[in-house]
Order: C-alpha cells, then sequence, then structure tokens
C-alpha cells in the first residue's frame, strides 16, 4: 500500500525540492521526518527511491501553511532533507526556496491576489523572522515570465522582491553573537555574524587561497575544508551554538575582494561542500557583515558612494545583488539593519501527488 501525497515541485532561485501544505503532512516532527526522508529517497546519494536530486540543493522542502499570527499571511517551515544521512534539519532558513513561498500560498488559495503586485507576508517558523514577498499578479494571476536572470539558472523569469524585515540575530537574538566584530578562533581572525541565518567569515588569504577558485577546487581541498570545520565549530561554541559538529548551523563563507565589478566575492560551505552559486540567507548575512566596521567583510568590501546599500557578492555562478536600507548608526556601534531585499524567481515544474509507503505513514481518512 501507498501514501499519497500532494505536493508542488517547485524551482525557487537557485534551489529546488517539493511544496507542501502544512495539513498534508503529519503534525508529529519525528513522522513528518520520516515521511520527508522517505519523499525525498534519502538516505541514498543518488536519492533513486524518491524525488531528490541527490545534491543538498535539490534536497530541500517547504512547507506552508495560513498563520494565524497578527499580520502574517502565511507560516513557512523549512527542512533540508540529507541526502546521505537519515537526518532532516529545520534549524536553519532558505531564501532561495523562500521565493517560491508567495506564489504558491497564492496559487493554493492561501492569499488572494491583486493586480499588479501581491505583497505576501511570510513568518519563517525556523527563524522566528518576517519576510515580504512581492508577487507580480497582474491581472489577479501569478505570472511566472519575466525578464529576471539570477546567475545558476538559465533564462529568465519574472521577478520576486524578498525584504527581510529584523532579520538580525536569526538564532541567536544578536547581530554580533559573540558582542564583537572580530575574533580569532583556532589562530584564524573571523567574524561571527547573525542576521537571517548565522556565519562564520574568513578571508581567503588567512586561508592560503584566493577566494575565486571554483566549487570543484575547493571541494577536492580536504585539507582546507577540514580547516574551516575547525573553525566553523569552535566559533559555533563563542555563539552560543554548542556542538555543532551534527548540525549545518552555523554555516562559513570565504570572503576575498571582489575579482570583477561587484562589492565582495565569497565561497559559502553548507557547510561541508562549496554551494554551487550562494544561499539568499547567506548573502543577507554577507552583506550585512560588509557594513558592520572591524569585520572581516568590511575590510574586503568594495562600496560605490553613489549606491552605498548595493551590495553585489560575486559567487561561483556569478553575482547575487542585494540592497540593504539601514539608518545612520552611533560611532562604534554595529549598524541597526532595517531590511535587506534581494530579487529571485521561481515557477512550478510539477503538480500532483509524491506517493510513499504505507508502512511509513498512512494517512488516516
Amino acid at each position: 500500500m501507498l501514501t499519497p501525497i500532494p505536493c508542488l515541485l517547485m524551482r525557487g532561485g537557485t534551489s529546488k525540492g517539493p511544496f507542501f501544505l502544512a495539513d498534508d503532512l503529519p503534525a508529529d516532527p519525528e513522522t513528518r521526518n520520516a515521511v520527508l526522508l522517505s519523499v525525498m529517497g534519502s538516505p541514498d546519494l543518488r536519492q533513486i527511491d524518491g524525488i531528490g536530486g541527490g545534491d543538498s540543493l535539490t534536497s530541500k522542502v517547504a512547507i506552508v501553511s495560513r498563520s494565524q499570527r497578527p499580520g502574517i499571511d502565511v507560516d513557512y517551515l523549512f527542512a533540508q532533507v540529507s541526502v546521505s544521512q537519515r537526518a532532516v534539519d529545520t534549524n536553519p532558513n532558505c531564501g532561495n526556496m523562500l521565493s517560491g513561498v508567495g506564489p504558491f500560498a497564492i496559487e493554493q488559495g492561501l492569499v488572494p491576489a491583486i493586480d499588479p503586485v501581491t505583497p505576501v507576508r511570510i513568518f519563517n517558523v525556523n527563524t522566528g523572522k518576517v519576510i515580504e514577498a512581492l508577487v507580480p499578479t497582474p491581472s489577479g494571476e501569478v505570472t511566472y515570465e519575466g525578464e529576471v536572470h539570477i546567475d545558476g539558472v538559465p533564462g529568465a523569469a519574472a521577478g520576486i522582491v524578498l525584504n527581510f524585515l529584523d532579520a538580525a540575530g536569526a538564532k541567536t537574538g544578536k547581530l554580533l553573537p559573540t558582542g564583537q566584530a572580530l575574533d580569532i578562533v583556532d589562530g584564524i581572525a573571523v567574524s561571527c555574524v547573525d542576521f537571517s541565518t548565522p556565519i562564520v567569515l574568513v578571508a581567503a588569504a588567512d586561508l592560503g587561497i584566493s577566494g575565486h577558485e571554483s566549487k570543484a577546487e575547493l571541494d577536492a581541498n580536504a585539507a582546507l575544508l577540514a580547516r574551516l570545520e575547525a573553525v566553523r565549530q569552535a566559533a559555533a561554541r563563542r555563539m552560543g551554538l554548542g556542538d555543532v559538529s551534527a548540525s549545518v548551523l552555523p554555516k562559513i563563507a570565504v570572503l576575498a575582494a571582489p575579482a570583477k565589478d561587484g562589492s565582495i566575492s565569497s565561497r559559502y560551505f553548507t557547510p561541508w561542500a562549496c554551494h554551487a552559486a550562494h544561499a539568499v540567507t547567506g548573502a543577507l548575512c554577507v552583506a550585512a557583515a560588509c557594513l558592520i566596521p572591524g569585520s572581516v567583510a568590511s575590510r574586503l568590501v568594495r562600496r560605490r558612494a553613489d549606491q552605498p546599500g548595493r551590495i553585489a557578492i560575486e559567487h561561483p555562478s556569478g553575482q547575487l545583488e542585494t540592497q540593504v536600507e539601514l539608518p545612520a548608526a552611533a560611532d562604534g556601534e554595529p549598524p541597526v539593519i532595517r531590511r535587506v531585499g534581494i530579487v529571485r524567481t521561481a515557477r512550478p515544474l510539477f503538480s500532483g501527488q509524491v506517493l510513499i509507503p504505507g508502512t511509513v505513514w498512512k494517512k488516516a481518512g
């Protein structure tokens, strides 16, 4: 016997995965995680017995429900399903998958569409933060066709603006979890910043690399990966996150001055392999760090005087642009970042039912 579960397979930014209504999944987290592992086909490097793509970027799940919170339209829970292990992590957020939440909510009737753009206020359950998505809905219908191109995705599509509101301290409650912009951790200078997601920022030069290497080059450097993991774990303890040997948070990013016309170069790790492009939440955190005096990022960033809030992040697949809104900060104080905006694209790929063995979960009714 097989259990059918309605789902919509979507590309969100540079990621991909199934989107579910929360009511279509088990309420119990343990059973829900077992269902998600079965849906994706984990643990298995090819995920051959599920719909996962054998890569961390295509083994992601979005769970959406109508929100009961005042001023919020929908709640969004992100789940990172491990490819190789029997593990589901709901600690991090995923900004790429987030770009599909607004369209999904409208298509599912959770939010009424208005012409020409529908704002969708999203509460991210993982971080407790609010994001406003501006979804193109000409004539009251979601459109996916447009002229916006994002590096890491072929072609062009309709742009979806994501405004991250009050995202500082997403996991630790502080923009600077250690209380300072720069720390020496395991013999290396790092900045521990928590904006949208907690990240440990390291200068590439301090690791003996340029910071402009390809994903393949970095993933093949076993000594570098081991060094980054040692720094990440040591920094996590200082950030109050404890033992993170089995957790994907905090992430780690290796920074360098831009190689082209961007503001800064970043190689973002997920955390045990380099991202093929760049996580949205990670980009927001890097952008915020660029505006923190004394941070690793602030020493490397090149900002334009005519566009002080623009931070364009170079990554292995191209570039990702953010816009930071902030008031003037007092001397010596970290900035109070009001919002960071980013433009992504998304589109549905397949609508139907995913089938899992009834022994995993037999849906009531």
